[in-house]
């Protein structure tokens, strides 16, 4: 009798620990993010890159630390960008956990513009990753992301305009097998925004808007606020 008591109470701990590190749906998160680009003057190479702080909620429980740098190429007659960059990227457990996870990412991107009419901004996002994750094999994801801005009192994303951002994002991973006889779906996540922009300056604007991701195990919503900056 003291055994099946003392494994009813051992059970209970074990679930109630389970209970409070699973990501709660509900709780809405927050994600602060800095983008960049810079064209090198007299050239046709330039950099860019973004650096985010992404939390389970708005700003105190850490779900990512990620910082990400790359090389640009333009063509001389092409309206595409290419990117060989690096990431690197620190996620924490939802709740009170300590646990921490490391990723090193190399990536190629290619980025490429489209307007219909005058005030549909449509940007096509083709991105490819080879990445090393803390307890994982080697692994690589196929990301396509469709970015549409709507400028409301101008034709342009400029200084004191204001427009709508929206984008859609699907990230399809390489391979199943992770290591350890663990497996991971195809579909790895899609996410969703919608969001408001104002230019700040000519080369700097600000976004507002809520995301949300969703996965096989979870959909839950983000807030973001972002800075895009051209210099």
């Amino acid at each position: 009798m003291k055994k099946l008591v003392l494994l009813l109470i051992l059970g209970s701990l074990v679930f109630t620990s389970q209970a409070q590190t699973a990501i709660d749906e509900e709780q809405p998160g927050a994600w602060y993010m800095y983008f960049f680009t810079k064209k090198f003057e007299k050239s046709r190479f330039g950099i860019q890159g973004d650096y985010q702080f992404r939390y389970w909620d708005f700003g105190s429980d850490k779900e990512q630390i990620l910082l990400r740098t790359g090389i640009t190429y333009k063509p001389k007659k092409a309206d595409i960008l290419f990117t060989l960059g690096y990431g690197f990227i620190s996620s924490g457990a939802f709740g009170e956990s300590t646990e921490n996870v490391i990723e090193n990412r190399i990536y190629q991107e290619a980025l490429i513009p489209q307007r219909i009419g005058s005030r549909f901004l449509l940007t096509h996002r083709f991105r490819y990753e080879q990445r090393w994750v803390d307890g994982q094999d080697f692994r690589t994801r196929y990301r396509y992301n469709l970015f549409l801005n709507i400028p409301l009192n101008a034709t342009d994303l400029k200084k004191k305009t204001v427009y709508i951002a929206l984008y859609n994002e699907l990230f399809i991973n390489g391979q199943r097998g992770i290591g350890d006889g663990r497996s991971v779906e195809i579909f790895d996540r899609n996410r969703a925004y919608g969001g408001l922009g104002y230019g700040l300056k000519n080369n700097l604007r600000m976004q507002l808007g809520w995301m949300n991701q969703t996965t096989d195990d979870i959909s839950k919503g983000q807030a973001q606020v972002s800075l895009h900056h051209t210099f």
